[in-house]
């Protein structure tokens, strides 16, 4: 007996088409799993079944009239909560926004609707998604699945939990220095940063930093290549366009490709200062290494000395940068998390000719890395340090400028490729002998997700995930294991 929760996204979209199942099902199936779970690992801030159950009959109506059918007609999933969505509060994981309420949709919003899918509602995230771990006033952590003890990791860290207990099939999430790759490594998924100017940030998105995008966390490759197609294109207006993809083609169908033999560089160079591995996380880089000697790619060192003293410190004020313009009145800044408050101060401290030369430091640094190691198809790097963190272990003391040291030893990897905008995936190939997963990140040539697709594809093949779950995923107790 197959329950609805173990169809990937891709096969509720085939059973949708071919009458097996209806949109209603699935809507109904991952509320009453969202209602049984949610509260015990922190996946969602709000869950909107009325919208849902509204949505679900539309998509059957559609169905009903036939014809030419969106991909993904019928197939749940959710928005993060950085991210505007019309008529359906948008909290951005602080108090100061618990009321807010917005009039327009995010371009990644309209277009994943366009494509058919159904939002269930808005996933946990940190207040202004600052950190590299999922926790708030509103509604407080993220809980890893596999250790409800652990960060489930961030900012996209509720997207992630959703979709490791089967909470939705697949997820939205943004990444502006490793927010989705980071909470899929620890929850053992897929997900994937694009190129930058592959998916819109409009209308609102300002683009300034060029660091952050949206992109897909999924528990399969296809899965994540189907959401990206439905995610990808730019809208008039955006500052940066990825090159489109070939006539006919889809990142979909770059899984179905082989890859080919590749170069890939291992990369273990950190701009953050005396940064060493976990034997586990090192144990996972060195195995990921070996498989893909054994897929037959040439696999070496990188060459190290590609980053230089001036990337971290320049990253660190293109990120305080943002806190300069969070929407929160004076009076306000008092209930702000210390983190929050801390990277604010520095934001508005800085004088515009430091926030110019920074952000002239990273697009000058990231010309240099990118002609570097322009000699790889692919670079190969751990996702994060660490094991996944206890929870209270970034923000134990209450000091912001504490915290963000800890998120910046944790995450010392992945806002490098927020810098340079190559695409960047983490892949779920280790699990700790405690039975934690530790995410692999490849990271590709500009605008080459495809050749990032069709990678991981073989991986997955070669050394499937899809079979591990964590015990809330075999809990239906409250669905009654509804089956197709």
């Amino acid at each position: 007996m197959t329950r609805l929760h173990d169809l990937s996204a891709l096969e509720q979209a085939a059973a949708v088409r071919s009458g097996e199942v209806s949109p209603t099902d699935l809507v109904a199936h991952y509320l009453a799993r969202i209602a049984a779970h949610d509260a015990e690992f922190g996946a969602f801030i709000t869950v909107t079944p009325e919208r849902a159950l509204a949505a679900a009959a539309r998509a059957e109506e559609v169905l009903r009239r036939g014809g030419d059918l969106p991909p993904l007609l019928g197939v749940p999933t959710a928005i993060k909560d950085l991210n505007n969505t019309a008529g359906v509060r948008t909290t951005c994981g602080s108090t100061v926004m618990a009321d807010f309420v917005p009039t327009v949709d995010d371009a990644v919003v309209t277009k994943l609707a366009d494509a058919g899918t159904i939002s269930l509602g808005k996933t946990n995230t940190p207040e202004f998604g600052f950190p590299c771990y999922t926790d708030n006033d509103l509604v407080g952590p993220a809980r890893c699945p596999w250790d409800r003890s652990r960060h489930a990791g961030g900012s996209s860290g509720g997207a992630a939990v959703a979709v490791a207990t089967g909470l939705v099939p697949f997820a939205q999430g943004s990444d502006g220095g490793g927010s989705i790759r980071i909470p899929a490594g620890i929850n053992g998924l897929v997900g994937l940063k694009p190129s930058r100017g592959r998916v819109s940030n409009a209308p609102l998105g300002g683009d300034v930093t060029g660091l952050g995008t949206n992109g897909p966390l999924a528990r399969t490759v296809r899965d994540a290549a189907a959401m990206l197609d439905a995610m990808a294109g730019p809208v008039l207006g955006d500052p940066a366009w990825a090159p489109p993809l070939p006539p006919g083609e889809t990142f979909l169908g770059s899984v179905d490709r082989e890859p080919g033999r590749l170069r890939i560089g291992r990369f273990l160079e950190s701009a953050v200062p005396d940064v060493e591995l976990q034997p586990e996380v090192r144990d996972a880089f060195d195995d990921a290494s070996r498989l893909l000697e054994s897929l037959g790619h040439d696999v070496e060192d990188a060459p190290s000395g590609l980053l230089g003293p001036t990337v971290l410190p320049s990253f660190e004020r293109v990120w305080a940068l943002s806190g300069s313009t969070l929407p929160v009145p004076p009076e306000r800044v008092g209930e702000l998390r210390p983190l929050t408050r801390e990277l604010r101060a520095r934001g508005l401290a800085m004088s515009a000719q430091a926030a110019m030369e920074s952000m002239l430091a990273l697009r000058l640094f990231s010309r240099r890395f990118l002609a570097d190691t322009a000699r790889y198809d692919v670079l190969l790097a751990p996702v994060v340090t660490m094991t996944p963190r206890p929870l209270g272990w970034f923000d134990a003391d209450g000091d912001g400028a504490e915290d963000f040291e800890r998120n910046k030893r944790y995450s010392a990897f992945t806002a490098l490729f927020n810098v340079t905008g190559q695409p960047a995936v983490s892949v779920p190939l280790h699990w700790t002998a405690d039975g934690l997963p530790i995410g692999t990140m490849l990271v590709g040539r500009p605008a080459d997700e495809a050749t990032l697709l069709a990678l991981s594809a073989q991986l997955e093949v070669a050394r499937p995930w899809g079979h591990r779950h964590p015990a809330a995923w075999e809990d239906d107790t409250v669905t009654g294991g509804r089956s197709r």
